[in-house]
C-alpha cells in the first residue's frame, strides 16, 4: 500500500474559465481547503497525476501553482474555526 503524504496546494489563475477547470481538478484530490488553497493527502502517483492535470489546465505564462509537501514530524497549528487536516481511513473516488 502506498503511503499518502500531506501537501498544501495553492494556485493563482488569471482567467475565469481556467480558474473553474483548476478548481475542478483540485477538488478531485483535496480533502480540505478553501478558495485557492487546498490540503491534499496524495500518493506519489496521485501527486504526479495532479501535476499533469494542472499543467494541462494552467497557462504557465501567467498562472501559478505551488505544491508543498508538509513535514509529517511537524505539528499542524490551526486558528479560529479551522479543522486540522487528517488522513481519513479511506477516500471516495467517484
Amino acid at each position: 500500500m502506498e503511503t499518502r503524504k500531506l501537501y498544501v496546494a495553492a494556485y493563482d489563475v488569471r482567467d475565469e474559465k481556467r480558474l473553474r477547470r483548476a478548481l475542478r481538478v483540485m477538488k478531485g484530490y483535496a480533502t480540505g481547503g478553501q478558495k485557492s488553497v487546498f490540503e491534499c493527502f496524495l500518493t506519489e502517483g496521485e501527486r504526479n497525476r495532479l501535476l499533469a492535470a494542472m499543467n494541462q489546465t494552467l497557462d504557465l505564462d501567467v498562472d501559478s501553482l505551488l505544491l508543498v509537501e508538509l513535514d509529517p514530524r511537524m505539528e499542524v497549528l490551526t486558528f479560529g474555526i479551522a479543522v486540522p487536516p487528517r488522513d481519513p481511513p479511506f477516500f471516495y473516488a467517484g
